[in-house]
């Protein structure tokens, strides 16, 4: 039984996406996150899953939220916030974020297979790093939010530091395939050049941008 989890928030002009401020408004962050957010859960949707969560910080859910689960994000720090989704959910979990709309089916092949027949053998966790020191996945055999809490998380050594806590809990780590979060303006337009028929890219392209503003 897997359960795939997306963690996300509402996208309110100035509470997602305000790295992408300048050259965007924050009400053009805001529309680029949603549209992230919609590539997102439209992908989970098409996973051969047996839960879809979304643990959510706000109100107003997107419409693609549809058929998924509703889990309210608790307050805290993020390592907090994760590890209660990761203590909230038995059996096998991966955890995603909204800022990779690039994600295709290939990048979950791993984790999508039969873990109890690979008990013996195959790993205890799924590890997703992104190019900037972080993660985008995170997948336990046995969900604990304890190898997530203390984690400082935002970081360039946050990729790091999570390992090392999956290591020092005896896991086996298996890694799925790097790939590079939107967090700059500059991330957003390498994304949007991989995933150019994403709701993400439409979005993005569609904002003119005066060049000036993107040095």
């Amino acid at each position: 039984m897997l359960t795939i989890v997306v963690i996300a928030k509402e996208c309110v002009p100035g509470r997602v996406k305000t790295r992408l401020h300048p050259p965007l408004t924050l009400e053009q962050a805001a529309e680029v996150a949603a549209a992230s957010l919609a590539d997102t859960l439209e992908l989970v949707s098409s996973l051969p899953a047996d839960r879809r969560v979304i643990a959510f910080a706000g109100t107003l859910l997107p419409p693609e939220a549809q058929g998924f689960e509703v889990m309210p994000q608790i307050e805290g720090d993020l390592d907090v916030r994760l590890g209660a989704v990761f203590d909230a959910i038995e059996g096998p979990m991966i955890l995603i974020g909204m800022d990779t709309p690039q994600l295709t089916r290939q990048h979950f092949d791993y984790v999508l297979g039969d873990w109890s027949a690979e008990a013996a053998t195959g790993p205890d966790a799924w590890f997703g790093p992104a190019s900037d020191g972080g993660w985008w996945g995170l997948a336990l055999r046995e969900p604990t939010g304890d190898v997530l809490r203390g984690v400082l998380m935002s970081r360039d050594d946050t990729g790091a530091r999570q390992l090392a806590s999956l290591d020092a809990a005896g896991l086996r780590v298996g890694f799925l395939p790097e790939v590079n979060d939107v967090d700059t303006y500059e991330d957003a337009l390498e994304v949007a050049a991989l995933a150019p028929h994403t709701r993400f890219a439409e979005a993005l392209t569609a904002i003119p941008v005066t060049p000036a503003l993107t040095s």
